[in-house]
Formats: C-alpha cells, structure tokens, sequence
C-alpha cells in the first residue's frame, strides 16, 4: 500500500516517520500531578505515530484543574518527564509535550495547597467535574486575574517551555482550545474583561499572542505549535458572532511569529457543530506554516483526503487509546479495537494500567511490558 500518510513528514527542522499525530488526551493517570513509569510506557507503546502530543500539561499549580493531570513546573516533574521522552525517542518517536492551565476549569479539591483558580474574569463554567475526595462537584468560580498578573502568568508559560526542553521534549503545544486558559480569553462569554484584554477581537487576542511570542522567543518557533478550536463548544465555550473574525486575525497573527504548526481540531464528530469548511479554508489561507486537523479520523479515506486538502498531518485521538499499534493496523487495514469508555480517566478493577497499557496488539499479543500496582 502506498499512501502518503505513512511517507516520512518534515515538522519544521524534525523528519517524522508518518504524517500521523498521536493528539492530546487527558488520561488521568499522574498520580500527585508527577509523571510516572505506567505513562513512560503508554507513549512508549504508540511511538510509531509520526508525533506524539501529550495529554494536556499544566504550566503551573494553578493550572490543575483536573484530577490526576501532569504539571511541568518543578524538578521532579522534569526528571520523570525525561524518561517518557527518552523512550519515545529510543523507539523513534518525536514528542511535543501540551501545555494547559486549565483556568476556570477546577474545583479546589484538584488543585495543590496554596494554588487557586483564575481565569479572565470571575465567571464559573458550567458544568461538573469529578474530584477524588468528593467525587462530582461544580466546577468553582475563579478569581478574575488582575491586569498587572498577566506577566507573571505569561511567564510561567515561558518557564514550562525551557523546562520542557530540559525534559526532552521536541516542542511544545500550547492549548489555546477547548475552553482552557487561553481559549477563555478568547471568548467573550468568559472574558468580560475592561481592561487592554478584554473587549474588541485584537484585545481578547492578546494575551495569547503574547503568551506565544514569548515562548517562540524563549525556545524557538521550530519548537512552538498552538491547538485551537473555532466554533468548539467544550467547557462551556458558547458561539459568538465574531468567531471567524477572531481565527482569522490569529491565523494573520500566528503567520508573522512563525509558529511550527496550528493544530485544528473539530469535535464534530462527539457531537459538537462542525468547523465551517470556509473557517479552516481561511486559516489555510493566512497561515502558511504546518497545519495539523484532528476530529474523528478514523479511516484511511478520511486521513488521505485530509491530506489532499488542507492538512500537512492528521491528528487521531481515540483509537490510539485502544490501538497502541494503530499505525500498524491502519497500514496493513487491519480492524480497529474499541475502547472502554469506563476508563479514559479512572482505573479499572485492576487499578490504573486498566485500559492505558493494557490493550493487545492487532496479533492479540500484549503491547506492555510494565503493570506497576497503584492505588486506585
């Protein structure tokens, strides 16, 4: 079979193996907010993806919304890192690890003592989110973030990113969707701000932008992608009328800083509006660099007409969950395995190596080497 997802792809300076992206997936298996070995061996069973994005990061205490989730902010963050990377890299692998303050999605019970929540402004999401000691809780009202803060947050950013560096990392994403962080100040539902922040199109724009021309200054635009969501919904991210004046004047934005690539994703396919056919034509118009869509690709068809549009690489989320040789099965048009929903985000009977390392190859061989004995 030739296709061009599996020829090799050039992202920035680094030669990927295949046009396949492993996308963002909140697993929740960081224990203490501390990468750990059964994560080393979850990405070390998908390194035949081109790249590999990890789960959502946070760049600081106060960005630990949820439970379980990763953070890249001290030492030991970075030194358990450093043995994912390692093995990503030692199978071939290239990994660019997601940096996400999850903003005013949290509740206090998930977030470290001493951290709070912020966000733009003082407006709580929607919604419930699962705590450990309480189990479903509303997620909390942040504390809207004082204008003279805006640096300091920014500049945990940057310092995520040299430490991501000193990880091992190829990149960094930032996650400027999904209703987090920067998303939230993005959209005028959640940012309500009076300041040079808030307001017109370029002012919720900016602390994005600022965010990136900081990173890109601090470790390179080859090493600096941003994921982002038009006309997305998630984390109660409702649709305003100047959604495609927005991504335009970021895609015209993102162009003059050169990041590595923009990461589109459309959840259409979860239930979410699809992403206008126009949208994405006009951010391929204005932003020349690589362009990377994710949302329910999950057919040869689909990923290769992806790639004779519009997309430089396709993202696949899901079914690298339950595949951990999908790039294999894909290849050789071998069935897809279906995940257990149950456990995207809590241990199974078997504690947390249940439906993370756990799923067998195409050839019903074990993918894993490694099943440590946590605590649920």
């Amino acid at each position: 079979m030739s296709n061009k997802a599996f020829e090799p792809a050039k992202l920035g300076s680094l030669t990927l193996a295949n046009h396949l992206v492993m996308a963002p997936m909140t697993r929740s298996r960081a224990l203490g907010n501390v990468p750990n070995e059964l994560m080393a061996e979850y990405y070390r069973q998908r390194a035949t993806a081109g790249l590999i994005i990890t789960e959502g990061t946070s760049p600081s205490a106060n960005g630990l919304g949820y439970a379980r989730i990763p953070g890249l902010f001290n030492q030991e963050q970075v030194t358990n890192w450093q043995r994912i990377t390692e093995t990503v890299h030692h199978h071939g692998g290239h990994i660019f690890v997601q940096l996400m303050h999850a903003g005013r999605i949290f509740h206090g019970h998930n977030l470290p003592e001493g951290a709070e929540g912020v966000a733009p402004s003082a407006i709580a999401a929607a919604g419930d989110m699962w705590t450990d000691q309480a189990q479903m809780q509303p997620n909390a009202t942040p504390r809207a973030l004082r204008t003279e803060e805006l640096a300091t947050v920014r500049d945990e950013y940057v310092h995520s990113a040299k430490l991501a560096l000193e990880a091992g990392f190829d990149g960094v994403e930032l996650h400027g969707a999904n209703g987090y962080l920067l998303e939230q100040f993005l959209n005028p539902a959640s940012n309500q701000r009076t300041d040079a922040y808030g307001g017109s199109v370029q002012n919720r724009a900016r602390f994005v932008l600022e965010v990136t021309r900081a990173v890109v200054e601090a470790i390179g635009a080859e090493r600096t992608g941003i994921r982002l969501s038009p006309w997305g919904v998630a984390s109660d991210m409702p649709h305003y009328p100047e959604i495609d004046e927005t991504y335009a004047y970021l895609a015209e934005e993102l162009q003059k800083i050169g990041v590595v690539y923009v990461h589109l994703v459309d959840h259409s396919s979860m239930g979410a509006p699809a992403v206008p056919a126009e949208t994405v034509a006009t951010i391929r118009e204005k932003f020349t660099g690589t362009l990377i869509l994710a949302g329910g690709y999950t057919s040869m068809d689909q990923i290769e007409a992806a790639l004779a549009d519009k997309a430089d690489l396709v993202a696949i989320g899901r079914p690298f969950i339950s595949n951990p040789d999908l790039v294999e099965r894909l290849k050789a048009g071998q069935p897809l395995a279906e995940p257990d929903f149950a456990t995207f985000y809590a241990p199974g009977p078997n504690g947390f190596a249940d439906g993370y390392t756990d799923y067998p190859l195409a050839d019903g061989q074990p993918a894993g080497t490694f099943s440590p004995s946590y605590e649920a």
